[in-house]
């Protein structure tokens, strides 16, 4: 059913929170998505990140960033963003993109080493993996960005995500 929005007539929606509820056990990579360029540099902590297909001219994903948070212009503007997938032991650096800690984003990026792949979007150089990605296209979802990226660029190194579930940070175990 491509192409046409599916209404259900027949049932009332769902409550917000009880939404919120179940996204919150669902697992999910612990992402930075960084920009730069003419725009600035900016980024933000995200766990919504999702591949779309590999059998594309260029692999292509997309990330989900509130239209309202400080970076979404930013990427928008520049064009390129970089997901910069966390490894486990890389929650506090987390947290400062997320804005618990405050401090400014030039003080967040001052907390890892970060080197260009090709877009210009910093690329975490202890990251588990960064996908530097151009954008492709954009659409408005509700709050949200859905932001599609072409990957133009990848860097993997070794060891396992930090997961976030159940409204904290986890670990895969052996």
């Amino acid at each position: 059913m491509a192409g046409r929005a599916m209404t259900n007539h027949f049932h009332p929606p769902v409550e917000r929170a009880a939404f919120l509820e179940a996204m919150s056990r669902i697992a999910s990579t612990v992402n930075i998505v960084t920009t730069d360029g003419p725009a600035g540099r900016d980024g933000m902590a995200i766990t919504s990140m999702v591949p779309v297909s590999a059998d594309m001219a260029q692999p292509t994903l997309l990330v989900c960033v509130n239209r309202n948070s400080r970076p979404a212009p930013t990427i928008l503007a520049n064009g390129v963003f970089c997901v910069n997938v966390l490894g486990e032991d890389q929650s506090a650096l987390c947290d400062c993109f997320a804005g618990r800690h405050g401090g400014t984003c030039d003080q967040w990026f001052e907390r890892g080493t970060w080197s260009g792949l090709g877009t210009g979007a910093p690329a975490l150089d202890q990251a588990l993996v960064n996908l530097d990605c151009k954008v492709t296209e954009v659409s408005q979802m509700g709050t949200h960005h859905v932001i599609f990226g072409a990957v133009a660029a990848i860097r993997s190194g070794a060891g396992k995500p930090l997961l976030h579930a159940n409204r904290t940070y986890c670990r895969l175990s052996a």
